[in-house]
């Protein structure tokens, strides 16, 4: 996935979208889908969110993989019971109607070097290798992080020492959302949580774990059970091994490695189990 992104990005096939941003329920989101990392390493994780303007025009997914990725990492690298920080803040911008924002993600991890810092966003690139450090990583993760934000015209830099850790700082500079526009967005945010979804119970197929987290992250907020499995022949297993409507729906990832999702919504519709009338969405 990381390589198709890459390929993306590099052949200018990537642009950005304009939607309507709340800072603050972008911490949020983040919290919920660092929480489950942070509670497993024991970590202190200080959130800080700083802002005049909390309603942003930009495009919200990409912002929130560039800053989950750089948190992702710091919390990766950190060994058990170290310290993690984000801080987004504000910062004076001369242009009327628009803003800047400052993205620092600072921990006390591993570090990396100054020998491998020039080197830190070339592709495939990694200081040490899985075995050394028994972190997975393929080395893409920093690649498409900077051309994310140099799509945005924005900047990124890091400091890092070994074995004292290491701090990113990403600035970006937005359109401010108009009254008409915030007032939109919360709308649409108290008009989606007027449904209860308590009892509600979903099937999430998806082979990208930080996708599957952030969908998990936001679906739990908003009150309903989530299952996961990773392809489409799990989710068949899944399926038949629980009784006839136990999940309300499936959630269901369209490309994936193993069974793509038109060959699994087929497959379900053929079964003679009992799911055959199943909700999916695709």
């Amino acid at each position: 996935n990381y390589t198709l992104e890459m390929a993306r990005i590099e052949s200018g096939m990537t642009t950005l979208r304009e939607d309507t941003g709340d800072l603050q329920q972008f911490m949020e989101i983040l919290k919920s889908v660092s929480e489950p990392q942070i509670a497993k390493k024991n970590l202190n994780f200080d959130w800080n969110l700083k802002v005049m303007h909390n309603y942003i025009v930009c495009d919200v997914t990409k912002l929130r993989e560039i800053v989950v990725n750089i948190v992702s990492n710091a919390i990766k690298y950190t060994p058990d019971g170290g310290n993690v920080s984000l801080d987004i803040e504000e910062l004076p911008q001369e242009k009327e109607g628009y803003a800047t924002y400052r993205f620092t993600v600072t921990d006390d991890g591993i570090g990396m070097s100054e020998e491998y810092l020039p080197h830190i966003f070339e592709e495939f690139s990694r200081e040490h290798t899985s075995t050394e450090t028994k972190i997975v990583g393929a080395g893409l993760g920093l690649p498409i992080v900077k051309a994310l934000v140099d799509l945005m015209d924005g900047t990124i830099d890091v400091e890092s020492k070994l074995g004292e850790g290491s701090t990113f700082r990403i600035e970006l500079s937005f359109a401010i959302a108009d009254q008409k526009m915030a007032d939109g967005a919360q709308k649409q945010l108290e008009k989606h949580t007027v449904y209860d979804f308590s009892d509600k119970q979903l099937l999430l197929v998806e082979d990208n774990e930080l996708n599957a987290e952030i969908a998990m992250a936001i679906l739990q907020e908003k009150g309903l059970k989530v299952d996961w499995v990773k392809d489409g022949t799990e989710c068949l297993t899944a399926l038949a091994e629980k009784p006839a409507h136990y999940y309300d729906a499936v959630l269901l990832a369209l490309q994936m490695q193993k069974m793509d999702g038109s060959e699994t919504t087929q497959r379900i519709r053929m079964a003679p189990a009992n799911n055959t009338d199943i909700p999916i969405i695709v």
